[in-house]
């Protein structure tokens, strides 16, 4: 049983969460754009400080490790990593899109369908996202991939499955998804408030990273664009 700091940045979801026992007992977050450098360390210490707790009082510190956000993946994990040296605490890495899973409205959907394929998607821009499947029971079936959608993606599943379909990336698949197996739930963002069962859970098998070695899984490498100049 362990008291975990939670930490998700992998969006422009900014959020962190304290879970005692694998639930969520209070969180801090706002979805305003790319606010992780201002906001994610002052969540923090506003969040331990309405509790009673300081770092040394945690078990472990958990963040979400990607895919997501390059810029946003690094601050949490660089926040993470500073609060585990100075406080010699345990790291946890969390599947941002398998927590996305753990959403409530997603569990409430889910219990109604008998076999049902969920497909969290965080937008990768154009028409790309990064994904993966996973079953009823929140078991991973492919490995997570960048995808290009189109009128094709995931038609041999659309047959067999009735599939939900969720996250910032799941509105560019929407228009062209015809199957009736498809489903779209709206307002699904990865959050702290979802992984405290996650992280108990790695808590309890010892399921660590490496502080000084850990990387997020960013999936694709960053690209750096220039600004176009205007025409003179």
């Amino acid at each position: 049983m362990a008291l975990i700091l939670n930490i998700e940045s992998a969006t422009t979801m900014c959020s962190v969460a304290l879970g005692k026992d694998g639930v969520c007992i209070d969180f801090e977050e706002v979805n305003d754009g790319y606010s992780h450098a201002e906001k994610l360390a002052v969540f923090t210490d506003e969040l331990l400080k309405r509790n009673h707790f300081s770092p040394s009082d945690l078990d472990a510190i958990a963040v979400s490790k990607g895919p997501g956000s390059y810029t946003g993946l690094r601050i949490g994990v660089s926040l993470a990593k500073g609060l585990c040296f100075g406080a010699d605490k345990p790291l946890i890495a969390i599947d941002t899109l398998k927590q996305m899973c753990l959403n409530s409205v997603v569990q409430d959907v889910i219990s109604e369908i008998e076999d049902p394929v969920l497909c969290p998607m965080l937008d990768a821009r154009r028409m790309e996202v990064y994904t993966a499947l996973f079953d009823k029971e929140i078991e991973s079936l492919n490995d997570i991939s960048p995808v290009i959608l189109d009128e094709t993606s995931f038609a041999e599943e659309l047959q067999k499955h009735t599939m939900l379909f969720f996250g910032n990336g799941s509105e560019k698949f929407k228009p062209l998804c015809l199957s009736q197996n498809g489903r779209f739930l709206n307002g699904i963002w990865p959050s702290a408030s979802q992984m405290t069962s996650l992280s108990e859970k790695s808590y309890i098998e010892e399921n660590y990273e490496d502080v000084a070695y850990f990387e997020p899984f960013y999936l694709k490498d960053f690209q750096a664009t220039t600004p176009k100049k205007g025409i003179v």
